[in-house]
């Protein structure tokens, strides 16, 4: 019996031993897939630019982007919506919570108090999740905190200094203790919880949002913008980037505070860490984490060891690259498309608001529309990028009719010509002049033309030629239109009552589907 024991014993070792050497092949094999990667940030992207002069140009050895089948995942999604809310919304502030910064001191006061009231009674994230699904919306970002520090969800962290704008002599630095979320609201409900449980239920990706600095922890002082700056902030780029005295500058301040200390630094870091961690520990797969601002040069290893510590707990979660470079895994050109296909291996997202801000917009007449999102979209996708329309909710948690119109709208146009758009990949002829964008299959058999202006009686395309004797398409019309393939050119004859408006399949942008 002892023989047979020691033999199993033996045994078990041997598959031990196994499974190490198989472990760490996969290691080696793992770490040459990521050199040959090469995933880096354009030399164009303006985040990229304004910490680069102390974040490693490539990650550190140790360090692992997420997997190349959640970068084909992110590819494949193409249409997103990004919510910003919070307690900003009560006073339908149009610029998120950046108005703070020039608020003020009754009123900065008055604004950390705003939590107290914020009870958004009509708030349900099943009819979100309905509205986007309509939508035809793959991924939903969500604002976790931004700025201001006011958490939307149950953070169990505590912040124990923060700003008194009012105080005699003020503002002051006081002594606090409590976590600044939702929780500490008339509302108590984990909004972030509830986001994420109806995203999943939708099967639909989840983006949570979160800002490294933080104006309302006092211990988040003087890094990136902050309302507390202090002496060694105007004087020295130690805490920022650029010039001596930029962020001071731009933090719309006068305000010098004293400065802060090692265990006030160490406090931040623990924090900011421990709100990340709890993101990816309690709300189930996280698809990306949309990360906004930096921290700069000062605390930057400790950052670095931060994302090195997030990326095991959900190792294929793809981190936006504001404030870690070449560590993240995507970008977001904000506010415009791309001119022309982006010459990096970094896959990227248009974020661009449809009123006039990423938060509540009150007036219709600012909401840009759905040819525009559409427009939009196609433009994006033929680049090889996503593209992500920023919306937000009133006080009440309810979105504009008119947004929620348009989104609509947009789900209708998805609905005929969604199949040239979702997991297609960039041609590398991807326009014709400036209304014809082009997508493709990803084994590259189907090309898609997507057409922004209506073409007439005929459609001519002179980098595309069809599979001889193929059936040729428009999305939406189930009869084949007839087409010639002469001189290099492809024309497409578009019948007869389709001159009429009313008798197209959608009236802002058609799809030609062309088996090569």
């Amino acid at each position: 019996m002892k023989k047979i024991a020691m033999a199993i014993a033996c045994l078990l070792a041997g598959f031990e031993m196994v499974g190490q050497t198989f472990a760490a092949n996969d290691s080696t094999n793992a770490r040459w897939v990521e050199r040959d990667r090469d995933i880096r940030l354009p030399a164009t992207d303006v985040h990229g630019q304004r910490v680069k002069a102390y974040i490693d140009d490539s990650p550190d050895p140790d360090y692992f982007h997420a997997s190349p089948a959640a970068y084909a995942s992110f590819n494949d999604f193409k249409f997103g919506v990004r919510i910003h809310w919070g307690i900003y919304s009560i006073w339908k502030m149009n610029r998120e919570s950046w108005g703070f910064l020039e608020l003020s001191n009754e009123k900065k006061q008055a604004y950390q108090l705003l939590y107290k009231q914020f009870n958004p009674t009509q708030f349900s994230a099943d009819e979100w999740m309905r509205l986007f699904d309509s939508a035809g919306i793959k991924c939903m970002a969500f604002t976790t905190k931004h700025h201001e520090g006011f958490s939307m969800f149950d953070t169990k962290t505590r912040v124990t200094q923060r700003a008194n704008y009012t105080a005699t002599g003020g503002p002051v630095i006081e002594e606090c203790d409590l976590a600044y979320s939702i929780m500490e609201t008339p509302f108590k409900r984990d909004i972030v919880k509830e986001l994420c449980d109806a995203a999943h239920r939708y099967h639909i990706k989840v983006d949570l949002y979160f800002s490294h600095p933080d104006w309302y922890d006092a211990d988040f002082r003087p890094y990136n913008y902050h309302p507390l700056q202090t002496q060694d902030s105007k004087d020295s780029a130690a805490f920022y980037y650029g010039p001596a005295g930029d962020n001071f500058t731009k933090s719309f301040s006068n305000i010098i505070v004293p400065a802060d200390s090692p265990e006030a630094t160490q406090r931040m870091i623990n924090r900011h860490r421990q709100q990340l961690t709890e993101l990816l520990t309690n709300y189930g797969k996280i698809d990306m984490i949309c990360l906004d601002q930096w921290m700069g040069p000062k605390v930057w290893p400790q950052m670095k060891e931060t994302i090195k510590a997030l990326r095991k707990i959900q190792p294929d979660v793809m981190f936006r690259a504001r404030g870690i470079g070449n560590y993240g895994d995507y970008y977001t050109p904000e506010g415009f498309v791309p001119g022309s296909k982006e010459n990096t291996k970094m896959p990227w997202m248009v974020i661009h608001t449809l009123g006039s801000s990423f938060s509540y917009d009150s007036v219709s007449a600012h909401y840009k529309g759905s040819a525009w999102i559409i427009q939009n979209l196609v433009d994006a996708v033929a680049k090889g990028g996503n593209f992500m329309v920023g919306i937000g909710p009133d006080g009440t948690g309810k979105f504009h009719p008119t947004a929620v119109k348009q989104l609509l709208e947009t789900g209708d146009w998805l609905r005929i010509n969604g199949e040239g758009i979702y997991g297609s990949r960039p041609r590398q002829d991807w326009q014709e002049g400036d209304f014809i964008r082009y997508t493709t299959t990803k084994d590259g058999k189907l090309v898609y033309a997507y057409v922004t202006q209506w073409p007439g009686k005929k459609l001519t395309l002179q980098t595309v030629r069809p599979k001889a004797g193929s059936p040729l398409f428009m999305l939406g019309y189930n009869q084949p239109l007839a087409w010639k393939y002469r001189s290099g050119k492809l024309t497409i004859s578009l019948p007869a009552q389709m001159q009429d408006p009313a008798n197209r399949p959608c009236q802002t942008a058609w799809a030609f589907k062309i088996e090569q």
